[in-house]
């Protein structure tokens, strides 16, 4: 990976330190004046009687790279944002733990909020990542976003 390209992925759980880290680094920032986070969590559902315990989650990382500057470039086009950053999971990341992180500052409260639901939509749709749903029973279905 070419270093102009930030690596998004973070192997197994995103750590709480993470997501604090990124929040305090912008505290220096003064032309911030509003954040917006999104956390996706690895729920326990139930399907078809069985319960969720991990998502085994892959990507085609190249491909996943490649998309992720372009919908940056568009995000940022459209919105008067002064910082973005998104991480998701690879591999197996257990219920109740962190699979997909995205940060994003503005002046404004409305352009922050705007610009973080469209960023989680895009990466949802238009990133090449899926997961595995682990069941308690050792069984896997692939995941199936909504």
């Amino acid at each position: 990976m070419d270093k102009k390209r930030k690596n998004i992925f973070v192997e197994g759980a995103i750590p709480p330190h993470l997501i604090a880290d990124s929040i305090a680094k912008h505290s220096s920032k003064t032309d911030i004046g509003a954040h917006s986070i999104f956390l996706g969590q690895i729920r326990a559902d139930q399907i078809d009687g069985k319960t969720i315990r991990a998502i085994e989650y892959t990507t085609y990382e190249d491909l996943a790279f490649t998309k992720m500057s372009e919908i940056r470039e568009a995000i940022f086009e459209k919105y008067p944002l002064t910082c973005m950053h998104v991480y998701h999971s690879t591999g197996t990341v257990q219920v109740g733990e962190i699979c997909f992180f995205v940060f994003v500052s503005s002046s404004h409260r409305k352009a922050a909020i705007a610009a973080c639901e469209e960023l989680v939509d895009c990466v949802k749709t238009e990133l090449p990542i899926w997961g595995k749903e682990i069941f308690e029973n050792d069984t896997h279905q692939w995941k199936v976003n909504k």
